[in-house]
C-alpha cells in the first residue's frame, strides 16, 4: 500500500489485518466508529466508509444499534469455501476437531483426485469435526506436498477459530486460491467411516467433494467431506460496489 492510497483503503486494509491476526476474534463487537476515528485520526465519514467495505466483503456485520461485529474471518466466495468453523461459534456452538492422521502417497496413488493434484507426491490430511462434542463431519485434505511441507499435528488445533482448516493452509501454508467447484453426492459408510462415526456399515452419508483453485487454474487443494444428516446452503453471491 503507497503512502498515495486513500486513508479510507489504508484503515480498511488495516482493520482487515488485525482481524486475521486474532485481535478482533468471530462474535466480538468491533469497536466504535468514534473510537476507531480516533485510533487511525481520521474522519468518522472515512472509517465508516473502510466498514462498510468490511461488511460487503463478509467479515462484519452491522446491526442498528449495536454497531459492527465480526462474522467471520473466511468469507465464502463459494459455497465450500465457507469456514465450518466460523458458522458453528457464530450459532453458538463449539466446534472441535480431532487429528487422525497425515499421510503423503505417491505419485498416482489417489486417482480420483482432479488434475495435475493426483500426477505429484500428495498430502492427506484427516480430521474428524466434531459440534458440542458429537461427531459432524470426517473431513480428508490433500494438497500437493510441496505445497505444505512438514505438515505436523502442531499445524492443525483441535481448538478455537485457528481450526479452520481454510485459515490453516492460508496463515500457516501460505497458499491461496480464488474458486471453487463442489459436487454432492450419496455414499455408503465404509468399515472405516462406519466405526468413525459410530453407525453401521453401509449407512447411507453425503459426500461433498470440493476443489480449490488458483487464478492460473491449478488445484491448490481438495476435500473429501463425509457427512451424516442432511446439508443445507442459502446460495447468494455478494461483491463490492465501489462507492463512490
Amino acid at each position: 500500500m503507497t503512502n498515495t492510497a486513500p486513508k479510507y483503503e489504508v484503515a480498511y486494509r488495516t482493520i482487515l489485518e488485525r482481524l486475521k491476526a486474532g485481535r478482533y476474534p468471530v462474535g466480538m463487537r468491533m469497536p466504535t466508529e468514534g473510537e476507531l476515528a480516533t485510533s487511525f485520526g481520521v474522519s468518522r465519514v472515512t472509517i465508516r466508509r473502510a466498514l462498510d467495505m468490511l461488511v460487503q466483503d463478509g467479515y462484519v456485520e452491522s446491526r442498528q444499534g449495536s454497531g459492527y461485529r465480526v462474522i467471520t474471518l473466511s468469507p465464502a466466495s463459494d459455497t465450500c469455501l465457507t469456514s465450518f468453523t466460523d458458522a458453528m461459534i457464530r450459532a453458538g456452538h463449539e466446534p472441535t476437531s480431532r487429528l487422525i492422521s497425515i499421510v503423503t502417497h505417491a505419485p498416482g496413488a489417489l486417482p480420483h483426485l482432479p488434475g495435475s493434484l493426483a500426477a505429484g507426491p500428495v498430502t492427506e490430511v484427516t480430521r474428524l469435526r466434531l459440534v458440542d462434542g458429537a461427531p459432524r463431519m470426517l473431513v480428508k485434505t490433500y494438497a500437493a506436498s510441496y505445497l505444505i511441507p512438514d505438515a505436523r499435528a502442531q499445524d492443525f488445533p483441535e481448538t478455537g477459530a485457528g481450526q479452520s482448516i481454510l485459515r490453516i493452509l492460508g496463515d500457516r501454508f501460505g497458499l491461496e486460491w480464488s474458486a471453487a467447484c463442489e459436487d454432492i453426492s450419496p455414499v455408503v459408510a465404509d468399515a472405516a467411516i462406519a466405526a468413525t462415526f459410530g453407525i453401521a456399515p453401509g449407512s447411507p452419508l453425503l459426500r461433498q467433494a470440493c476443489s480449490a483453485f488458483a487464478d492460473d487454474g491449478s488445484v491448490v487443494f481438495h476435500e473429501d467431506v463425509f457427512r451424516t444428516g442432511t446439508v443445507s446452503f442459502t446460495l447468494s453471491r455478494q461483491g463490492r460496489t465501489p462507492l463512490q
